[in-house]
């Protein structure tokens, strides 16, 4: 079994051997995709893990323990529906329709964060700052 993680941990989380925790005493397979721990900042983790199910149940708890933040959509791209204006600047920059408009007559934009590959145009492009990252 693999799941992809979105782990965020607090300040004061940033110095603990996470990674090597989760290979040693659960046995998961590791594929670190992005990374920012650093001492003093709040820190990000997006990884996959492979195993079994029970351990990887098991490794999940310890996390939890940790009081390290799970996120298992493993996205740290986030759009603000009460912040977005509609202007549609966002659509044409995104290239998987992940931001998209559902209904012609009403013109909404809506957001599918399972089509979401992370590539950040929609930041760059959104003149309001509807969509946002925890990567910086």
């Amino acid at each position: 079994m693999t799941k992809k993680l979105l782990l965020l941990f607090q300040k004061n989380q940033t110095d603990k051997p996470i990674v090597y925790h989760l290979v040693k005493d659960y046995g998961l397979v590791v594929n670190i995709f992005r990374a920012k721990i650093t001492p003093d900042e709040v820190g990000y983790l997006v990884l996959g893990v492979s195993g079994e199910e029970q351990d990887i149940e098991k490794a999940l708890a310890f996390l939890k323990s940790e009081n390290i933040e799970i996120n298992e959509t493993d996205k740290g791209i986030r759009w603000d529906k009460d912040v977005c204006i509609q202007c549609g600047n966002c659509l044409s920059h995104c290239p998987t329709d992940s931001l998209f408009v559902a209904d012609r007559k009403s013109k909404r934009v809506e957001y599918d964060i399972d089509k979401c590959i992370q590539c950040l145009s929609c930041i760059e492009n959104c003149p309001f700052s509807a969509c946002s990252s925890i990567y910086f």
